[in-house]
């Protein structure tokens, strides 16, 4: 990992840290969080080849589900969305989505953040009944604005996302994008107050 100072701060205990402290540690803050779209992709990249059993590759899919958002008009937030809503896959195994959210929520409008965030449930309409699960899990959001939202997402660009033969976008073609976005937190505990 790059690093400002290549110094590091002296403290043995958190409750102990001083100022120079956290001079040191917000230095090389500023450098390592420059670089997360870096992390991001390579992180994408690991879903390359990895099928599950599915018709295309964890990566494909991604490419495929942002392929078709930015064809249908979305704007580069909502793009960008598309493309990491599965990279927790890897981590996440079991909750997915959660994953995907936690690292967009800095960077997306709560909608965007919310659809990402149950995804899943909304796709499992396709298949849970056939795992004897409840497929009409999205029911309980009926009436809530991120329903209508995340209903278009797995119907339009998420659930026909597995076609082999579909003119998938490369990666190359989103990395702009998720640089631009992942440059700009909108919200993170991380702001300096405003005095």
């Amino acid at each position: 990992m790059e690093t400002v100072t290549h110094q590091h701060a002296q403290f043995t205990d958190l409750q102990h840290s001083k100022e120079e402290d956290w001079k040191i540690i917000g230095e090389d803050f500023k450098v390592y969080s420059s670089k997360l779209a870096d992390r991001v992709l390579a992180h994408l990249q690991l879903l390359d080849g990895d099928f599950g059993g599915f018709p295309v590759d964890r990566l494909t899919h991604s490419l495929q589900t942002a392929t078709r958002a930015h064809r249908d008009g979305k704007d580069e937030e909502y793009v960008i969305c598309a493309l990491l809503h599965d990279i927790g896959d890897t981590l996440g195994s079991f909750n997915h989505p959660d994953i995907a959210a936690a690292i967009l929520k800095p960077f997306v409008s709560a909608e965007n953040f919310e659809m990402i965030e149950k995804h899943g449930l909304f796709q499992a309409y396709y298949f849970f009944h056939f795992l004897g699960m409840d497929r009409n899990l999205r029911d309980q959001f009926k009436g809530q604005p991120l329903y209508e939202r995340t209903l278009e997402f797995c119907e339009k660009y998420d659930a026909p996302a597995f076609d082999k033969n579909y003119d998938t976008l490369p990666l190359s073609f989103f990395e702009p994008m998720l640089r631009r976005l992942m440059a700009n937190p909108i919200k993170t505990i991380y702001t300096m107050s405003q005095n």
